[in-house]
């Protein structure tokens, strides 16, 4: 059997149908933790293809995985695919159309292109149960889907419930502007919501009978922005005010919230920095004469990847090839590059041009990747980002791949890149995306000992069992991050 074509052919067979339900996925745009429709299609489906599906998994309502298993007494390898499908705030965008132009103004948008990851996933997920079939091998698929990977994230929790470790190894996709194994250390992360108790009173009045947990959220802010001087470059520390204590200036705040999340390449490194902002929130209560309780939501492990697997990864990249783009796409990502402010574009053709150096100029005319570019760890470089798929690649062997669904030099959580994502930009690199995933899980099923030497890799870092960020009593912030 050629595996290539026959991955290609299944794909393809099934193309109209994996184009439509990104369609819905799109339309759906559900913010994390309740993708309830986007979650129950994608079950549907699952089931459709025969896979055996379990949902709620690890304690949140939109989590699940689906199964499916060849010659289930003769063994064969365990493989996953990781499906993302949860959107962002206030990107609402009309798909295909290089104005900004929102469906549902301050509407939630695929800004992310995870309509696209979640869907190309399980086209993967279908066509290796076909070859299996096809092939009469043994083996098993494991589709995940996993919600919220934009807020506090899942895959912690799946990884701390077990729900990884049946499986050999695991590989991932995401959108990008580019075809590539990514070959990136991303930050680890954590956040909290700091909840700030005061007393409330007449702030003409009686200001000094109050104690304003407002001024507190302000003064730890004040706080953090002196720590940013003191810790190390690669780090991060965000915020965002989620409760400023009411609409009425003339009343004392008694309540005031406020969000953090930091971030560092390590885990050790983001605990470490983590403490000393809830020190600094400490301060602030202490300053007002208020009280803090620091309410730890989210955590992920920094991302790395398998470099036992990425060369297996990057060889069937190229074998499938790049996204076939026609002139229709390459105008429309033009339009899109072109839509983007001054300064943005001005960083996009500094980047342009270290990436392709004197020909960045005709890259800036047709900005779309038409290449694979094959993966060295000496590429591996850091980015301040971070990802749940860190924690899966702590507990299993993981790869994520990355596959042009939008132009060159594109900004992700933009309008711009929901649009992208849900024109033929999207569908073209999410098709692509499935070919290259369902090929790598061929060929890495046919290599026991890169499989073994990526096991022992990941043992080698995580000491022989995962351990996640979070403590056993933090939950899924389903309602409250």
């Amino acid at each position: 059997m050629d595996e290539k074509q026959f991955v290609i052919e299944r794909v393809d067979h099934i193309a109209e149908d994996v184009v439509s339900l990104r369609d819905r996925i799109f339309a759906y745009a559900e913010l994390p933790y309740h993708e309830t429709r986007s979650a129950a299609l994608l079950c549907r489906v699952l089931r459709q293809y025969g896979f055996e599906v379990t949902e709620g998994a690890a304690d949140i309502p939109t989590c699940f995985y689906g199964v499916f298993t060849n010659r289930p007494d003769e063994g064969g390898m365990t493989v996953g695919f990781l499906g993302e499908f949860d959107a962002l705030d206030g990107l609402s965008q009309q798909a295909g159309c290089a104005i900004k132009s929102p469906v549902t103004e301050d509407a939630p948008g695929h800004g992310c292109g995870h309509c696209c990851l979640g869907v190309g996933a399980l086209a993967a997920a279908v066509a290796l149960r076909e070859y299996l079939i096809a092939a009469d091998k043994p083996g098993t698929v494991i589709y995940y889907g996993c919600p919220a990977e934009e807020g506090a994230g899942a895959k912690q929790f799946m990884a701390r419930a077990g729900l990884f470790d049946r499986c050999d190894f695991i590989y991932a996709w995401h959108p990008s502007d580019r075809n590539m194994v990514d070959s990136t250390h991303n930050n680890a992360i954590m956040g909290a919501n700091f909840y700030f108790k005061g007393r409330a009173s007449h702030a003409g009045a009686t200001p000094y009978l109050g104690r304003s947990a407002l001024d507190a959220v302000e003064l730890m802010s004040v706080g953090c922005n002196y720590l940013r001087e003191h810790m190390i470059p690669e780090a991060r520390i965000h915020y965002a005010y989620i409760d400023a204590g009411g609409t009425a200036p003339n009343v004392v705040p008694d309540r005031a919230t406020v969000r953090y999340e930091v971030r560092a390449p390590w885990v050790a490194d983001v605990k470490e920095l983590y403490e000393r902002v809830v020190r600094v929130a400490e301060g602030a209560a202490m300053m007002t004469g208020t009280t803090v309780t620091p309410e730890l939501a989210m955590a992920f492990t920094e991302y790395l990847p398998n470099l036992a697997l990425s060369p297996i990864v990057s060889s069937a990249m190229e074998e499938i090839g790049a996204p076939v783009w026609d002139e229709s796409d390459f105008a429309l990502a033009k339009a899109f590059l072109e839509s983007y402010d001054d300064d943005t574009k001005e960083v996009i053709r500094s980047e342009l041009r270290k990436s392709f150096g004197e020909d960045w100029k005709s890259r800036w005319e047709r900005p779309l990747d038409t290449e694979v570019k094959p993966f060295s760890p000496a590429d591996i470089s850091f980015s301040a980002g971070s990802s749940d798929v860190g924690d899966v690649g702590c507990a299993v062997p993981c790869v994520n791949l990355l596959v042009a669904s939008a132009c060159l030099g594109n900004i992700a959580h933009t309008w711009q890149m929901c649009g992208q994502v849900g024109s033929s930009l999207g569908a073209k690199g999410m098709l692509t995306a499935a070919k290259m995933l369902a090929l790598s899980a061929i060929r890495t099923m046919a290599e026991p000992d890169a499989v073994a030497a990526a096991k022992a890799e990941v043992v080698a870092r995580n000491g022989g069992h995962y351990v996640c960020p979070l403590p056993d009593t933090v939950k899924p912030p389903i309602d409250t991050y």
